[in-house]
C-alpha cells in the first residue's frame, strides 16, 4: 500500500513540473500541422519551444515586390483564435498597406477577424498583399496616392526601396535577395 502511495506522489510531482498547454498553443500546433506553404513563404522559429512566437519570410516569385524578402513576426496571444494574432513588418518597407513601423493593414487582423480563420489564412493575405497592393486601405497613404496616381513612380519607388534606397526622405530595409 505504501509503495502504490509514493508512486502516486511521484506521478503528480511530474505532472506539476509539465508546464501546462494552453487552448492558444493546442490551436496553433493544429493550425501549423495545417500548413501547406509554397516555396515562396518560409517560417522561422527562434525558440523551438514558443509555438506562440515566429517569423514568417515571403518571397514574392511574381509582382512588383519580386526579388525581395520581406519577414513578419507573428505574435500570438493567450485568446487566440478569438483574437488575431499579431503581426509586424521586421523591415522598413515602401508598400500602400504596411507603415513605417512595421504594422500591416489586412482586414482579417482587424475587423474581419474570425476564430474560424486560421495562420494560412493570414499567412496567405500577407503574400497577397504582395501581388496585388491595396490603395483603398492604406497605412502609408503616400505609396497608396503614388500607386493611385502614377503607377510606373510607383513600380520605380518600389524597386529604389528594395535597394535600401532613400524615397522622399525615408531610407528603407534592403530586402532583395
Amino acid at each position: 500500500m505504501i509503495k502504490i502511495w509514493s508512486m502516486k506522489k511521484n506521478e503528480d510531482a511530474a505532472t506539476k513540473k509539465r508546464p501546462k498547454t494552453s487552448a492558444a498553443q493546442i490551436r496553433v500546433q493544429k493550425d501549423l500541422t495545417e500548413l501547406d506553404l509554397p516555396p515562396t513563404m518560409k517560417t522561422d522559429f527562434p525558440d523551438p519551444t514558443d509555438l506562440l512566437n515566429f517569423v514568417l519570410t515571403i518571397t514574392p516569385d511574381e509582382g512588383m515586390y519580386k526579388g525581395g524578402a520581406f519577414s513578419f513576426s507573428f505574435t500570438i496571444n493567450t485568446n487566440y483564435p478569438h483574437e488575431p494574432p499579431k503581426v509586424k513588418c521586421m523591415q522598413t518597407i515602401y508598400h500602400p498597406n504596411v507603415d513605417l513601423e512595421g504594422n500591416v493593414c489586412l482586414n482579417i487582423l482587424r475587423e474581419d477577424w474570425k476564430p474560424v480563420l486560421n495562420l494560412n489564412s493570414v499567412m496567405v493575405g500577407l503574400q497577397y498583399l504582395f501581388l496585388e497592393p491595396n490603395a483603398d486601405d492604406p497605412l502609408n497613404k503616400e505609396a497608396a496616392e503614388e500607386l493611385r496616381k502614377n503607377r510606373e513612380q510607383f513600380l520605380y519607388n518600389v524597386k529604389t526601396s528594395m535597394r535600401g534606397g532613400n524615397i522622399k526622405g525615408v531610407t528603407y530595409d534592403k530586402v532583395f535577395v
